[in-house]
């Protein structure tokens, strides 16, 4: 059982609540191999792929031999576009490559049950009754995580969907990130070290990845 402290809207501690078992206390044989091949999967998915360096026949220039073999004292030499001259073409170019790799979702959803339960069992998740932004404030926004979280860290505050003025009060923040309850990722999970619920997304979150 696994229990997190719980604020009211205002940032003051009203109760401890208990987190679903099945998300937040989960026990894997090898965590460490589970996350390290989905968040390898996942970082390789960002890359682009499109860097391109011109090899030796994608240079400008003349392919004749610069000078004759022998009998003028320099070093032996060959085309314009060779990679040992300068503005020659690359030796080995790299082309563009398509870095994509399909992450089973079976082990997506483990993996950030895992990163979840870690979290969870060293007390690193809090649940706030709602955040009510009418309007974008970094100021009280401010005030509130130091009320609730006065720890230095980096932190992760999950919503239930994507209200622009809550969004944006936060956004500004050093070491804050914002994300909604249903497109958690363990790395984010991994690279927070506080992260903050709200009770709709707490409840989304058991309704998505509780399956």
């Amino acid at each position: 059982m696994v229990k997190a402290i719980k604020f009211d809207s205002a940032g003051q501690q009203v109760a401890e609540v208990e987190l679903p078992s099945v998300i937040f206390d989960v026990d894997v044989n090898s965590p460490k191999v589970l996350l390290h091949e989905v968040i390898t999967m996942y970082l390789g998915n960002q890359r682009q792929g499109t860097v391109q360096k011109k090899n030796r026949a994608m240079t400008a220039g003349s392919t004749r031999k610069l000078f004759k073999q022998k009998g003028t004292g320099n070093a032996r030499m060959g085309a314009r576009r060779s990679p040992v001259r300068v503005h020659g073409g690359r030796a080995f170019a790299v082309y563009p490559k398509d870095w994509y790799r399909k992450i089973p979702r079976t082990k997506k959803r483990l993996a950030l049950k895992v990163a979840l339960t870690d979290r969870a069992r060293a007390g690193r998740i809090f649940i706030v009754e709602s955040l009510n932004f009418d309007t974008p404030s970094t100021k009280n926004a401010v005030e509130l995580l130091n009320r609730m979280i006065p720890e230095r860290g980096r932190k992760l505050v999950v919503t239930d969907g994507h209200h622009i003025p809550t969004v944006k009060s936060f956004s500004n923040i050093p070491d804050v990130m914002t994300d909604r309850a249903d497109s958690l990722h363990a790395y984010e999970i991994l690279k927070s070290s506080y992260l903050l619920f709200t009770e709709d997304a707490l409840k989304k979150v058991e309704e998505v990845f509780s399956k």
